[in-house]
């Protein structure tokens, strides 16, 4: 059989009129060549520039740097001795306990070695063997005391007698030794800059923790670490295993572009626009001075992903146009004249939902908010513009241009829909209409009852971002179990004018408030210069423990002073520290503990004594998960705020603005609920998300929409509109939702948690939103543009 199309005779490129068009097309389409060349000298100088791209994080990063715990730590942290970012590394002993001459040279040479690793705070590292670790006792001459390690240690028997006295007497048992005496710590803080100004290297600080490691465990010593550090050393192991998910993803996306058009060239270009795209982001970011981090490997792929979507338009429409007789250029002149607007809006909305991350005050979204609106910025020159540059030399196969229109000229000659299309038209009359916002208004009610029970910050204890059985997770299980109370510290800083910080009164304070928190579930136990104080005072008294109390007596509590140890308190004695040890670092855990010292604190703050938070891991969390918690409805206000703006620029009717929002809306809604079914928190590394869903999720309802609305302008009927709108675009909206969904779909197989979590969320994203835009956007559209519908039985061509 012969369709229409093939009888159309093919539009010389003679006859074209080169002079129509807007003035960008004819800028573009005019200077083919000078347009081609310039993106390879881009592509070229870019690439080079990517192999300057450093993989690596920053603590700092990753902490709000204006939250008032944060400044309040910076203010103080000179007296506070390694509160911030540091490593833990537990060596642990299979045969006997720590008291063993073997295990404590062992112990000596890592400790030694640790200490001369690049980016360590000497200053404040800690472990049996740093002489800041001491012991105070009771003896019949009064209080004596000294370094835990006794002196002259040779590892003689007595020596190691002397030595678990110490240990006993040091206080130290449950923090720098294990309770059950079979392992100890080194505590290694870290400085954020390196002596000569530089960023410490994370990744190689985790090559080094590792090499050491490998080379002092055995079957009789087993070495756990923990920390920030580490977490961020094993997310940018695992960033290879994220570039082989990548090029698979790639691999993939053009093999099912392919399936689809059989069109080898088109497929080729498609996904070739998209790498250039990838390639220029990578080269622009170490030009502009940013590094690629592991919370923001992903958005390559994102920006992959999207311009696979925008690719995919434009190549479906070069190839109907070239169907239906035009020629190539000419086809490519006309589709770039049809979409460029509809994709410029997707892609700006794209950036806007990438550039709404700005607002969070954590530097590590920004950067990646910076990242990823530079990659959606290049994707208007190398898929909006190259793309259909290069279809215009290039062209499509005959064979896949005519594939390309069969359900077209098949409903011109009168046979059957596809049976997809004949089911999708559906949704424009009144009763499925009806159905499916029906089903709609309840899964949002659904999601929106789930999403109340959505957390802000970290949910399960260790490090989220990888998967519970990782290495890094059990050596923090370990921990916990072995030490009795985990890394997760929090610590409430105490003011006080200079040299007055062991008064009466402000001791009590202190003492009260370090006793209501030991009552709260998730506090394993605290310290203080109260507590201190205390056992000073029965030291002093012959050890009787009934006077194991704060005595209104300010001459014995400034003598108990001089014997307390420096951390607790600062040199200027303007400073008091107490410590809570957490038992985990989860949202619940955090918001007790921080409500009731802020509780505390207001009742119990004076002209002279302030109750400050908080440093500590747990207290940058804490800080961390009150900016996202405030963040979260600000950015998605601002980003639906940007996506409305930009459809009404587009559309020019505010109910075509609502028909294309409401989707994205359950999307969002059913994504929270999807993100409390998973047991995904809000955090740095998910917030992106959401705002992500919605920016991406436009592009959809834009390429539906724009064509439906044309048709129901020149009027036609709803349903014919819609089935025009799904020959041309909508066909491409389903293969690059299941494409892009499929592809991110294989990340649930990542070693990764993080990354496995978002392959999830967006999956799922990709697909509700394909689903929106091809069941909704009708629906929506019966009941809300009725002053656009044709009188029923009226028929007008469409125009091209």
């Amino acid at each position: 059989m012969k369709y229409p199309s093939q009888e159309i005779s093919v539009i010389e490129e003679i006859d074209f009129d080169r002079s129509s068009g807007t003035l960008v097309e004819r800028v573009l389409f005019n200077n083919r060549l000078v347009v081609v060349l310039t993106c390879l000298l881009v592509t070229l100088v870019l690439g080079y520039q990517a192999f300057n791209l450093r993989f690596n994080s920053s603590y700092e990063k990753t902490i709000p740097g204006h939250h008032p715990f944060v400044l309040a730590f910076r203010e103080h942290a000179d007296d506070l001795t390694g509160l911030g970012n540091a490593v833990r590394v537990a060596v642990e002993t299979r045969q006997g306990g720590i008291y063993d001459a073997a295990y404590m040279e062992t112990l000596r040479k890592i400790s030694d070695e640790l200490f001369l690793v690049p980016g360590v705070d000497r200053r404040y590292m800690k472990s049996i063997w740093t002489p800041n670790t001491t012991w105070m006792g009771v003896t019949e001459t009064g209080l004596e005391g000294g370094p835990v390690i006794p002196r002259g240690f040779k590892g003689e028997p007595e020596d190691l007698v002397q030595l678990r006295a110490n240990v006993a007497r040091s206080g130290t048992i449950g923090q720098i030794v294990a309770q059950d005496e079979r392992s100890s710590v080194i505590y290694v803080p870290l400085l954020a800059q390196l002596p000569d100004g530089s960023e410490l290297d994370y990744s190689a600080l985790a090559r080094t923790l590792e090499d050491i490691r490998n080379r002092y465990q055995s079957d009789d010593i087993h070495i756990h670490i923990t920390g920030f550090a580490k977490i961020v050393g094993d997310l940018i192991d695992g960033l290879y295993q994220i570039l082989a998910f990548f090029a698979g993803a790639i691999m993939l996306a053009g093999a099912i572009v392919f399936w689809y058009t059989r069109c080898i060239r088109s497929t080729v270009l498609v996904v070739l626009s998209s790498i250039i795209a990838v390639t220029w982001q990578l080269g622009l970011l170490p030009t502009l001075g940013f590094v690629l981090d592991p919370y923001s490997i992903l958005v390559p792929f994102l920006v992959f992903a999207i311009g696979m979507s925008h690719g995919a338009q434009k190549m479906n429409g070069i190839m109907q146009d070239v169907g239906r007789g035009m020629s190539k250029y000419i086809a490519a002149r006309y589709t770039f004249r049809r979409l460029f607007i509809a994709g410029l809006t997707a892609l700006l909305a794209d950036a806007v939902g990438f550039a709404v991350l700005l607002v969070i005050d954590i530097q590590v979204i920004r950067e990646l908010a910076i990242a990823a609106s530079i990659g959606v910025g290049v994707l208007i020159f190398t898929n909006l513009i190259l793309l259909p540059i290069l279809l215009s030399y290039v062209g499509v196969s005959p064979r896949a241009a005519e594939r390309s229109l069969r359900a077209e000229t098949a409903d011109k000659l009168g046979e059957a829909k596809h049976p997809l299309w004949r089911f999708l038209d559906h949704f424009t009359e009144r009763r499925w209409a009806g159905r499916a916002i029906v089903v709609a208004v309840l899964l949002a009610m659904a999601g929106l009852y789930t999403s109340q029970s959505l957390k802000i910050g970290d949910l399960d204890p260790g490090a989220p971002e990888l998967n519970p059985d990782s290495r890094y997770n059990q050596d923090v299980a370990f921990m916990n179990s072995a030490y009795g109370a985990s890394s997760d510290l929090f610590a409430v800083m105490v003011e006080t004018p200079k040299d007055q910080c062991s008064r009466y009164d402000t001791l009590m304070k202190l003492d009260a408030l370090e006793w209501s928190l030991r009552q709260l579930p998730g506090v394993e136990s605290t310290n203080s210069m109260a507590q201190v104080t205390r056992r000073v005072i029965v030291g002093l008294s012959e050890g009787n423990f009934k006077w194991n109390d704060l005595v209104a007596n300010q001459a014995m509590l400034n003598s108990a002073t001089t014997y307390v140890p420096r951390g607790v308190y600062n040199d200027a004695c303007d400073l008091l520290t107490l410590f809570v040890y957490l038992a985990d670092h989860k949202a619940g855990t955090l918001e007790r503990v921080v409500d009731h010292v802020a509780a505390f604190a207001a009742e119990n703050n004076t002209e002279d004594v302030h109750f400050v938070m908080a440093a500590g891991r747990a207290g940058i969390d804490a800080a961390t998960n009150e900016v996202v918690h405030n963040a979260w409805n600000l950015m998605l206000l601002l980003v639906y705020g940007a996506v409305v703006l930009l459809c009404f620029i587009t559309f020019r009717s505010w109910r075509a603005v609502v028909v294309a929002i409401l989707p994205l809306m359950l999307t969002s809604i059913l994504a929270e609920a999807l993100m409390v079914v998973l047991g995904i928190g809000v955090k740095v590394a998910t917030l992106p998300v959401i705002a992500l869903g919605v920016g991406i999720g436009v592009d959809y309802a834009l390429y539906i929409l724009t064509v439906t609305l044309t048709g129901l302008r020149f009027g036609q009927s709803l349903s014919e509109a819609y089935y025009r709108a799904l020959l041309f675009t909508g066909k491409v909206v389903i293969l690059t939702g299941i494409t892009l969904a499929v592809g991110v779909g294989t990340w649930a197989w990542s070693p990764i948690k993080f990354q496995a979590d978002m392959g999830v969320l967006l999956t799922f994203m990709f697909l509700w939103n394909m689903l929106g835009a091809l069941i909704l956007i009708p629906a929506l559209c019966h009941f809300i543009l009725p002053e656009l519908k044709a009188p029923r039985g009226q028929v007008v061509a469409q125009a091209d």
